[in-house]
């Protein structure tokens, strides 16, 4: 989509989807198996740490009827998020740091059936990361979901961690002499855009060039999402690298 700004917000999309991509071949994969998760045909879908949106393109490409909340603190991505769907009734989104105690207050609905999240919440440390999971846990209604698929770091593999990661940077080298833009590339383009330019620098202002989280292990996050109150929690996809954890309230 163009809008009035001239820009081509699809164009940003794909760019996006294919810097990403650099980093997880299997991210479509990902996403495929947590939007088949669903139930129902008309889900009210949170996209937590939503970035570009790209969890909520998927889901209404799979379910139409859907409603997606794409909740987020990065200026540039939202810009982005807001420019693809902009007068998709069926998609708001909202400004808000997930490590602010009051973010859900900014919310438009007070339960969920689903909070997906991809990507994003490795950002976080352990102690915040297990606050948010009990924020989470009071959004979702009973029966609904918790989904996250991120980077989970077992420390008890680490020759096949090792392993993983050589293979995984052998492809990405690779891709890169094969023109790949990596992470600080992307937002270089994104900073000499004229629309872009200025919320990529408010982004930086509030990030700086990554933030340092926590990898912790699918085991950890399926215990703490159950101490927060979710009644059953386990991984359901994983690939050598990342891994796709199910919260059931």
């Amino acid at each position: 989509m163009t809008t009035s700004t001239g820009t081509d917000w699809a164009a940003w999309q794909e760019s996006w989807d294919r810097q990403q991509e650099w980093y997880m071949p299997d991210r479509e994969e990902r996403f495929r198996i947590m939007v088949e998760a669903l139930v129902g045909t008309a889900p009210r879908v949170l996209d937590l740490a939503c970035g570009t949106g790209s969890i909520t393109a998927r889901l209404l490409a799979r379910f139409p009827e859907a409603t997606s909340t794409g909740v987020d603190l990065d200026p540039a991505l939202l810009a982005i998020a807001r420019g693809t769907f902009e007068g998709d009734d069926r998609v708001s989104f909202v400004t808000a740091d997930l490590k602010d105690p009051e973010w859900r207050a900014t919310l438009p609905y007070d339960s969920y059936d689903a909070v997906l999240t991809a990507t994003a919440l490795h950002w976080l440390h352990s102690e915040p990361l297990a606050a948010l999971y009990g924020q989470v846990a009071e959004l979702v209604r009973d029966g609904g979901v918790f989904m996250n698929a991120d980077h989970m770091i077992d420390e008890s593999t680490p020759r096949i961690n090792a392993a993983e990661h050589a293979r995984r940077h052998a492809r990405m080298d690779q891709a890169k002499r094969d023109g790949a833009l990596d992470w600080a590339e992307w937002w270089q383009l994104a900073a000499q855009d004229p629309v872009l330019a200025e919320p990529t620098a408010r982004r930086f202002e509030i990030y700086g060039e990554h933030a340092d989280g926590d990898t912790p292990s699918a085991a950890w996050h399926a215990r703490v999402l159950k101490e927060k109150g979710f009644g059953e929690a386990r991984a359901v996809w994983c690939s050598p690298s990342d891994t796709l954890l199910l919260g059931l309230k």
